[in-house]
């Protein structure tokens, strides 16, 4: 009866504090998280060159690295490398990798939600790119998914782009760093400007027309990300936002 004993109260269980990296943590995890996806995409690249005999050198690597097939596979490797990176980060903190990266599935009218913004987001840079007389698509991308098509490597790169790379780049900007910086004194507005700031780098490939239009794109997402709780969301509209550009590119562009 102690707990109708004002002399000995009950006992009330404080909640254990979350175990997240905070803001230097995150960070430093996160390059090496980037470096690892980098090793898997370059190690693809290496086996290949071995695999023909060439030597290693940059000349080598340069030459299978433009060539379609190898980019896919590149592109795909990167993703178990930066799968068990994370894995190791989250679970040195011996916290729950489902529950660190948000790994929960959407409502439909989430899923809804989010797919009508991204589309409302690409129409309105479609607009502006009409407009400036500008190529919707970046001219050595449409050059990489033509010839893909024309040399038998069409649904190698579809996985790639559509599959692959989402799912690397998702885990890494919207669930780990999202993660840590939102708990950090960057609070949710700053990690979803950073995070987004750091995919945008992830594509540095790309002119400054459309980095911005990547990084407007990365907002929308980090906003999905903490608005529904749920990185299988980001996944799915970055999964049908990259699709959509390589079936069109491919088969439907002029």
């Amino acid at each position: 009866m102690d707990s109708l004993n004002p002399d000995h109260p009950p006992l009330v269980m404080t909640p254990a504090p979350p175990r997240v990296w905070k803001f230097w943590g995150t960070a430093l995890w996160g390059l090496f998280i980037f470096a690892a996806m980098f090793v898997g995409q370059i190690g693809a690249i290496v086996l290949l060159v071995v695999m023909r005999g060439l030597p290693i050198d940059m000349a080598s690597l340069q030459s299978i690295g433009h060539e379609p097939q190898a980019l896919g596979l590149s592109v795909i490797m990167g993703l178990p490398t930066t799968l068990a990176a994370v894995w190791l980060a989250i679970r040195i903190k011996k916290a729950s990798f489902v529950d660190y990266l948000a790994l929960y599935w959407p409502s439909w009218r989430q899923l809804l939600f989010g797919a009508v913004g991204l589309v409302l987001i690409v129409l309105a840079w479609e607009v502006v790119s009409r407009s400036l007389g500008r190529e919707a698509t970046p001219g050595f991308m449409t050059d990489l998914l033509k010839s893909g098509r024309d040399k038998g490597a069409a649904l190698l790169l579809l996985f790639a782009f559509s599959v692959a790379a989402p799912m690397s780049e998702e885990v890494l900007a919207r669930g780990f760093l999202f993660r840590g910086w939102s708990a950090s004194f960057l609070r949710v507005p700053g990690a979803i400007l950073l995070s987004s700031l750091v995919w945008t780098v992830v594509h540095l490939q790309y002119d400054l027309y459309f980095l911005a239009e990547v990084f407007t794109i990365g907002l929308w997402f980090g906003y999905m990300r903490h608005r529904t709780g749920s990185l299988w969301l980001t996944i799915i509209l970055h999964a049908l936002n990259n699709m959509t550009a390589v079936v069109l590119t491919m088969w439907l562009g002029s």
